[in-house]
C-alpha cells in the first residue's frame, strides 16, 4: 500500500492526537471518555491544554489528600463526587504558588483561570451527562480579571522595524552571518504580520498555494481549523512577489516543497523560530515594549481601526468570534483623543488672547 503524504496541517493535528494520547496515560481512564465527547467541539491544540490542566489538578488531590494516594489512572469516574467546592478552592490557592520535583510554579490571575475553566468544562461534560450527580467546580467563582494594558508598535516604530530588517543595523556579528540569507523572507514575514494581523500559526501555516497575487490576497487555517480568505495591501503583495522570486530558487527538505516561509534547514519554519526571529528585530528598537508576534497582530488592528473606523470590519481581519474581543485593540483611539482635547485645554488664556472673553460670566 503507498503511504500518503501529509500536508502541513494534516501532519500537526496528527501529532496533537499523538500528544494526547500520551498524556491521557497520566489522567484517570475515564477521562479518555470526555476528550472524546469535545471532538466536534474544542481543536486538538486545545484538548492538549485542557490535558495539562487536569494532570495539574489530579496530581494535587493526589499529594494532597490521603484518600487519593494511589495511581491516578487507577481513578473511578465516581471520584468526581468525592470532590467538594472547598477541594477546588483549596487547589485555587495552590495554584498560587507550590513547588514540584525541584520546580517553582506559579500563576496569575489569568493562569488560575485558564485552569478553573478547564475543570469546569470537565465537570460540565459528565454532570449534563446524568454521569455524575454533583457539579463542585460550577460553585466556585472565576478568578477577577484585571485588564491588561494592550501593547502596540507606534507608527514611526513601524517604520524604524522595518528598517531595521531592511538594512541589518544593529545586528550582532554572529546574526550580521545570516543576514543576507534571511533578510528578504525575515522582511516578508513582518510585513504580512504588520499588514494583515494574521497570528503567528496561521503564518507558519502558509503555503505558496495559499497566495494569489494577482487578487491580493492568502487563504490561511484560523483557530479551529476553518479556512479564510484574507486581503492585503500593495506593501505586502510587494513583499510577498520579491520573496516568492527568491523562494523559487531554493530546493527545501522532501514534504516541505509548499510551505512559503522556510528555515536555515529548508524546512517550514517552526512557531518558535518565527517568535525569535520576532524578538531579534524588536528587541533592537529603541523602546521599553516587549514585542512579540501577538503585539504586531494587536498594532494591525489599532492602524485599520485608525483608517476605517470599521469595529467590525477589523474583528473579521483578526478572524474575533465576538466583536467585543475585538474592542479591547482600541484602548489606544480614546487615549489619542483624550491627549489631543487635553492639549487645547487651558486653565488660564494666553496673555496675547482677545479681551472679548474677560468679562464672560458676569
Amino acid at each position: 500500500m503507498e503511504k500518503k503524504s501529509l500536508n502541513y496541517h494534516e501532519s500537526l493535528k496528527a501529532k496533537n492526537v499523538l500528544k494526547l494520547r500520551e498524556l491521557l496515560k497520566r489522567l484517570p481512564s475515564f477521562c479518555a471518555d470526555y476528550f472524546i465527547g469535545k471532538n466536534d467541539v474544542i481543536s486538538s491544540r486545545t484538548k492538549i491544554a485542557y490535558a495539562y490542566d487536569l494532570i495539574v489538578f489530579f496530581e494535587y488531590l493526589h499529594d494532597s489528600d490521603d484518600k487519593f494516594n494511589y495511581p491516578i489512572h487507577d481513578y473511578k469516574m465516581e471520584i468526581l463526587d468525592e470532590i467538594t467546592r472547598n477541594d477546588i478552592l483549596f487547589y485555587m490557592e495552590y495554584l498560587s504558588y507550590h513547588e514540584k520535583d525541584g520546580k517553582v510554579y506559579t500563576n496569575d490571575e489569568r493562569g488560575k483561570a485558564r485552569k478553573l475553566a478547564s475543570l469546569k468544562s470537565f465537570y460540565h461534560y459528565y454532570f449534563v451527562n446524568e454521569l455524575i450527580k454533583t457539579n463542585p467546580a460550577d460553585l466556585v467563582p472565576m478568578p477577577k480579571l484585571h485588564e491588561k494594558e494592550i501593547i502596540r508598535l507606534d507608527v514611526n516604530e513601524v517604520v524604524d522595524l522595518l528598517d531595521l530588517v531592511e538594512n541589518g543595523a544593529k545586528l550582532t556579528k554572529g546574526e550580521a552571518r545570516f543576514f543576507d540569507r534571511n533578510a528578504t523572507r525575515d522582511f516578508t514575514i513582518l510585513t504580512v504580520m504588520l499588514g494583515t494581523g494574521i497570528r503567528v500559526s496561521e503564518c507558519v501555516g502558509l503555503n505558496i498555494s495559499d497566495v494569489d497575487l494577482n487578487e491580493f490576497r492568502f487563504k490561511v487555517r484560523r483557530k479551529g481549523g476553518k479556512e479564510a480568505i484574507i486581503y492585503f495591501g500593495d506593501e505586502v503583495c510587494d513583499a510577498l512577489s520579491n520573496y516568492l522570486d527568491l523562494r523559487n530558487t531554493i530546493i527545501p527538505v522532501e514534504g516541505n516543497e509548499d510551505a512559503l516561509f522556510l528555515s536555515m534547514q529548508n524546512k517550514r519554519m517552526s512557531v518558535r523560530a518565527m517568535e525569535n526571529m520576532v524578538s531579534k528585530y524588536t528587541g533592537k528598537l529603541n523602546t521599553l515594549k516587549h514585542i512579540t508576534p501577538h503585539k504586531l497582530r494587536s498594532t494591525f488592528g489599532t492602524n485599520l481601526y485608525r483608517e476605517t473606523n470599521d469595529i467590525y470590519l477589523v474583528a473579521d481581519f483578526l478572524g474575533h468570534k465576538d466583536v467585543n474581543t475585538t474592542r479591547k485593540h482600541y484602548a489606544s483611539i480614546s487615549d489619542d483623543t483624550r491627549r489631543k482635547a487635553i492639549m487645547n485645554f487651558k486653565l488660564r488664556e494666553d496673555e496675547n488672547d482677545t479681551d472679548t472673553n474677560k468679562n464672560d460670566g458676569d
